[in-house]
């Protein structure tokens, strides 16, 4: 199965189309850390985090497991760990995985620049729950709710996400 997502803010799998966030500066193919951009490419779902206790597991077909109270994920281009999860405290700046406000209640781990890691090219691209008003993430592609869940039932190893770029920033 692939999902596409639009530059202008539509997230289109199975025939159907969904209101998406994406990041304020748009999307773009030459991804930097912390510009604000959604990565514009093809991407593999790796796997599915989520908090149990707000939620069940998600059923889906791709792996899943339940969000400590200490995850992270390392957006430091500099430390060894960029780009993964990591155990918090840490020593290095990481972005906290358990929230208060529940963008990531269920998220999906994107295989943007993990296979390798290229430091500064961009970390922590998730599929999550998108705000109320539905506004701009750091860069992450969000649903709401209940049309990531319904969409993550339709999942598995070998859905893809295809993620297009917004019109001039296909090139550097």
């Amino acid at each position: 199965m692939e999902i596409e997502v639009r530059a202008d803010g539509v997230l289109a799998w199975d025939g159907r189309e969904l209101r998406c966030s994406l990041g304020p500066a748009g999307v773009t193919c030459f991804k930097r850390e912390g510009d604000g951009a959604t990565p514009a490419g093809d991407f593999p779902l790796r796997r599915v985090l989520f908090r149990k206790d707000r939620l069940a597991a998600p059923a889906t077909r791709l792996p899943v497991a339940p969000i400590g109270r200490d995850d992270g994920w390392c957006d430091d281009p500099g430390d060894a760990n960029y780009n993964r999860q990591v155990r918090l405290p840490y020593s290095a700046s990481a972005e906290r995985l358990w929230r208060a406000d529940g963008i990531y209640d269920v998220l999906v781990v994107l295989g943007h620049n993990d296979d390798p890691v290229v430091p500064g090219a961009g970390s922590a691209i998730f599929l999550h729950v998108a705000r109320p008003d539905f506004g701009p993430t750091e860069g992450c592609i969000a649903v709401a709710l209940p049309d990531l869940l319904r969409l993550l039932g339709a999942c598995g190893p070998e859905t893809r996400i295809r993620v297009k770029a917004t019109p001039g920033r296909e090139t550097g």
